[in-house]
C-alpha cells in the first residue's frame, strides 16, 4: 500500500512498484488508508510524512495504537530532515526511511527488506 497526498509521486510509486512485479493499492489520503487496513490489511505500507488531513507520523500512531509495532511494516518516505525524537521512533525493526526523491534501487531494496 502506498499512502501519499501528491498525485505525480503517487503515480511514480505506482509504477515502479509495478516494475518490481507487485500491484500496489494507492491512497492519496491517511484516513481513508486507515480504514482501508481494516478491511485488508497490507504486507508493507509506503508512507508519506507530509500529508494531510493528518500527516504520516499521526497515520503511524494510529496504525501502532491499532495493531502494534510488528503487525505491519512501514517505510516511510520524506523530503523533510528528520528530527531527533522522530529519528527515535525508527529503532523498530519494522520502520524505515527513504529519502525523496526516492529512487528504483532505494525503492526496491526497501521493499526486499521487508517481502524477501
Amino acid at each position: 500500500m502506498v499512502v501519499e497526498d501528491d498525485q505525480p509521486i503517487l503515480d511514480l510509486m505506482d509504477l515502479m512498484i509495478q516494475r518490481l512485479g507487485y500491484e500496489p493499492v494507492l491512497i492519496a489520503n491517511g484516513l481513508e488508508a486507515l480504514e482501508l487496513i481494516k478491511k485488508e490489511p497490507p504486507a508493507l505500507i509506503l508512507l508519506d510524512i507530509m500529508m494531510v488531513p493528518i500527516n504520516g507520523w499521526e497515520f503511524l500512531d494510529k496504525l501502532r495504537g491499532e495493531y502494534g509495532k510488528h503487525e505491519m511494516p512501514v517505510i516511510l518516505f520524506t523530503a523533510a530532515p528528520l528530527i531527533d525524537e522522530k529519528m527515535a521512533q525508527l529503532k523498530d525493526p519494522f520502520l524505515s526511511v527513504l529519502t525523496k526523491p526516492v529512487s528504483f534501487t532505494e525503492l526496491k531494496a526497501g521493499i526486499a527488506h521487508y517481502l524477501g
